[in-house]
């Protein structure tokens, strides 16, 4: 009995759009990070890109539990020193919506090199429009 490998030729990708309105940032990212991977398909292999694309909208709609609007930190470093800087959820929000599900998504990732294959496959957008209609993008309940 032989293991079957997938290869890109066996790869068929779909699009999926979803609504992040009224979700909470964590469910929703755990849920576009195993779809971007390929989990929830029975021929997943963890070293092969197996995923779809995924269109999230309404990414300034998107909400926190708890207090994590305020208590929530994002740092970001140049390579000087001195350079830190922190931003609440609260001010990531109001500068770049589509930063939260980008940061979020990419922290559930796996830590290599496919990851930065991986990301490229997903598309957010704050507002309920997005320029991917041709791909006919199916619904995805997540």
């Amino acid at each position: 009995m032989k293991t079957w490998v997938p290869k890109q030729d066996d790869k068929q990708e779909k699009w999926w759009v979803v609504d992040a309105a009224d979700k909470t940032v964590g469910r929703l990212a755990t849920e576009l990070a195993n779809v971007l991977r390929g989990k929830n398909k029975p021929q997943f292999t963890p070293h092969a890109d197996m995923g779809d694309f995924v269109v999230v909208i309404n990414s300034d709609k998107v909400k926190f539990s708890g207090n994590k609007w305020l208590q929530k930190k994002y740092y970001t470093r140049s390579r000087f020193f001195g350079s830190l800087r922190e931003m609440t959820a609260k001010e990531l929000l109001e500068k770049d919506s589509t930063q939260i599900i980008y940061k979020s998504v990419q922290g559930m990732l796996p830590k290599n090199k496919l990851s930065n294959k991986i990301i490229k496959k997903l598309k957010v957008y704050p507002g309920a429009e997005h320029p991917h209609a041709t791909q006919k993008p199916e619904a995805y309940n997540a």
